[in-house]
């Protein structure tokens, strides 16, 4: 078992919270003491504090560069389409 201490800021990782939880991509944007600020990437960005205690069941993977940017133009073309259906 793993937590949010593990992670590092600036950096994207898949993971899975729960052991027979779906996969999520979150992004780590600060850290403090004892907590860190995290973005949540689904149908929509969700922003939110986890405790660095707080458990991971698996970190898959850190995502390098080329792949945040692969997922970035895929993940804004999905906004920008749903924007434009309204």
């Amino acid at each position: 078992m793993y937590s949010y201490a593990l992670l590092e800021k600036g950096c994207y990782y898949l993971i899975q919270e729960k052991e027979e939880g779906p996969i999520g991509l979150i992004k780590v944007n600060m850290e403090t003491d004892q907590c860190m600020y995290v973005s949540r990437y689904a149908d929509e960005t969700l922003v939110e504090w986890k405790k660095k205690s707080d458990p991971i069941f698996d970190i898959l993977e850190l995502l390098g560069d080329d792949k945040v940017k692969a997922w970035e133009s895929i993940y804004n073309d999905n906004v920008n389409y749903e924007e434009d259906e309204e």
